[in-house]
């Protein structure tokens, strides 16, 4: 499968479909092929390129801590590695803070940016949040540490619908078998770009157009992370879901998904 070299590190990707290029980039701890059930729809109109980032799947595991810069750079390397000259990008929780910083530091890269569950900078509960997140993962076995990690993404409708719930398990399973499980020092690094991520006085210089989403009821960024950094952009279009979480991508995909699709064909 394809792999590009870009910024130091050997960075995999997949793609679905064709058209103008829509940039996916996945969260914390996920790989990129996550997106799958969002791009077996935007595919329909667009080319849809779901990485996995730094530290994580089949790209690159440098030690250290990364930077959300750091990680924007290695997009830019691996748009030019594929010759794409501007994409919209689409970034989820730690994708959007790499999406961030791909808009300021590559403006001319950006045609839009779909901004999924982001923040400019994180509090102190935030903070403790990833630096727990480290802790799980060198403590608990995989199924125990997705399990946690759900606790923090999905909320209460989606625990008690039974056919969601199934798959949450199924997803522990899977999670447990995965040949390529995350080290600890991928997901270190990975931490400290979400933790040392400070954009805040940096977003009126974002000159794409922007989509801030995500779910109010979000207990892992919660929905004034979303709400800041959509103030602080101009002329941001914003959208949030009642009801859903951090993972309202998931507990809300009938509407987000052609949602996200239409708002991306207009930008």
């Amino acid at each position: 499968m394809p792999h590009v070299t870009t910024n130091g590190i050997q960075m995999y990707y997949e793609e679905k479909g064709s058209g103008d290029p829509v940039i996916l980039i996945m969260g914390i701890t996920a790989t990129g092929d996550v997106w799958q059930a969002h791009a077996d729809d935007w595919s329909q109109e667009f080319r849809c390129i779901m990485p996995d980032n730094r530290g994580v799947g089949q790209t690159d595991k440098p030690a250290g801590d990364y930077t959300s810069a750091m990680m924007a750079d290695d997009y830019a390397g691996l748009m030019d590695a594929l010759g794409i000259q501007s994409a919209r990008i689409v970034g989820v929780s730690m994708g959007s803070i790499i999406a961030q910083q791909l808009c300021l530091r590559h403006p001319k890269k950006v045609r839009s940016a779909v901004l999924m569950c982001p923040w400019a900078k994180v509090d102190n509960y935030a903070r403790g949040i990833f630096n727990h997140m480290k802790v799980c993962k060198a403590h608990l076995d995989n199924e125990q540490f997705l399990e946690w990690i759900q606790l923090l993404i999905f909320t209460k409708p989606f625990w008690d619908n039974a056919e969601a719930y199934k798959g949450m398990l199924a997803g522990r399973k899977d999670f447990d078998t995965n040949p390529r499980p995350q080290p600890l020092h991928g997901l270190r690094g990975q931490a400290a770009a979400c933790v040392g991520h400070d954009t805040h006085a940096k977003l009126g210089k974002i000159k794409a157009p922007c989509l801030v989403i995500g779910g109010k009821d979000d207990i892992f960024t919660p929905l004034w992370m979303a709400k800041e950094v959509a103030a602080g952009i101009p002329n941001c279009d914003t959208h949030f879901y009642s009801g859903a979480g951090h993972a309202f991508h998931w507990e809300v995909m009938d509407d987000f998904n052609p949602r996200v699709r239409k708002w991306l064909r207009k930008h």
